[in-house]
């Protein structure tokens, strides 16, 4: 039994493979269901928090993917709005939530496309 565990940490070592692919699926769905259940589950602040984490991580995703499918770079971007690449970069950046309706209607109007605000019941 200790020769095969000196394998395993051997392997572990050398950046082996040491579980296959069903196994690593498992353990990673049972870490997320774990902390879901120990950090989020029951926790009305946690979860409107993660809930306002996903609307600004889903708006900086969405400028991201408007430059970049026009294959613009931010300095370009940040010109046709009208406005800094350090800006565009603030943005994309799913860690920023100071978005105006301004500047979000100038990007729009810049790549052609309608700005549409939804209120959701929850």
């Amino acid at each position: 039994m200790a020769n095969g565990l000196r394998k395993l940490t051997k392997g572990a070592r050398k950046g082996e493979k040491i579980f296959g692919k069903e196994e690593k699926k498992k353990m990673n769905s049972n870490a997320v269901s774990i902390l879901s259940k120990k950090y989020i589950k029951k926790k009305p602040k946690r979860i409107a928090s993660l809930a306002l984490e996903r609307e600004k991580s889903d708006i900086a995703q969405q400028i991201y993917d408007l430059r970049h499918q026009a294959g613009l770079t931010q300095k370009e971007f940040a010109k046709l709005v009208n406005t800094t690449p350090s800006v565009i970069s603030r943005l994309e950046s799913a860690d920023y939530s100071g978005y105006s309706v301004n500047t979000l209607r100038r990007i729009a109007e810049s790549m052609h496309h309608k700005l549409e605000i939804k209120f959701v019941p929850e």
